[in-house]
């Protein structure tokens, strides 16, 4: 049986590979609303993953009142509030940086450097969800996947863009999402001894995923509706919702 640190660095190395290339399919190869299909679907196992799965694992862990960790729920949608405004913790989307090259070359370097440290954190959230349960860092995993694979797309625009070559865009993609395992191992190390700190970092993780669905792939589905109708979104975020929990029974 695999130990739970080869489990965390199996699924950030994974889930940055599938994402890139899934991100490069859709870039190289799909038409547009295939992509803005998958930001319903994203946003639907984000919301399960956050509300359905990793919260109640965090409360379920952590003794006494439950205040310190809802107070950690505010400060963690508040905090990537600032990065995304701080230009940090950017979510780009493939209309982002459209028919303006200068703007392009000028945003690759903050791409680069904004794409590493996002997937460095995520490193950290799965490796906190796969001490916690392996089941939960399997679904965080997911969710992981699912939100990157819009953001690798955006910086698949903006590189081609920018005047890139598509493997030479491939190759920088796939690099920086090596930052999670780096992210992974750190968290293991750190939280192997500091086991109280869990429950906070799966507070942190579920924040996360409830701003991206909130606060940046559903304003995104409102742009597409138009194109791809209420009804077939709705169905694709309640798909998404459905499924989180679905393969946990299944799973268990």
């Amino acid at each position: 049986m695999m130990s739970t640190l080869s489990m965390i660095l199996l699924a950030c190395l994974v889930g940055g590979i599938l994402s890139v290339m899934a991100a490069a399919l859709l870039a190289f190869r799909l038409p547009q609303r295939a992509v803005s299909m998958l930001v319903a679907f994203a946003a639907g196992v984000m919301l399960s993953s956050a509300l359905l799965d990793i919260l109640p694992e965090a409360f379920g862990q952590f003794p006494g009142g439950h205040q310190a960790l809802f107070v950690t729920l505010l400060a963690g949608i508040m905090g990537f509030y600032f990065l995304e405004h701080l230009a940090i913790w950017r979510h780009a989307h493939p209309d982002g940086f459209s028919g303006d090259s200068c703007s392009s070359q000028r945003a690759v370097p903050l791409i680069l450097i904004g794409d590493a440290f996002h997937n460095f954190v995520d490193g950290i959230l799965i490796a906190a969800a796969f001490l916690a349960d392996p089941w939960l860092g399997i679904t965080a995993t997911l969710a992981v996947v699912l939100h990157e694979i819009p953001q690798e797309l955006g910086d698949f625009a903006i590189l081609l863009d920018a005047g890139w070559r598509r493997s030479h865009a491939l190759i920088a993609n796939a690099a920086s999402s090596l930052s999670s395992i780096l992210g992974g191992l750190l968290a293991y190390l750190t939280l192997q001894t500091a086991e109280a700190l869990i429950p906070y970092f799966l507070v942190i993780a579920a924040s996360s995923f409830i701003y991206i669905a909130v606060a940046d792939l559903m304003p995104l589905l409102r742009v597409y509706q138009r194109r791809d109708g209420f009804l077939p979104q709705s169905a694709l975020i309640v798909l998404g919702i459905g499924i989180v929990p679905s393969v946990g029974h299944w799973l268990h």
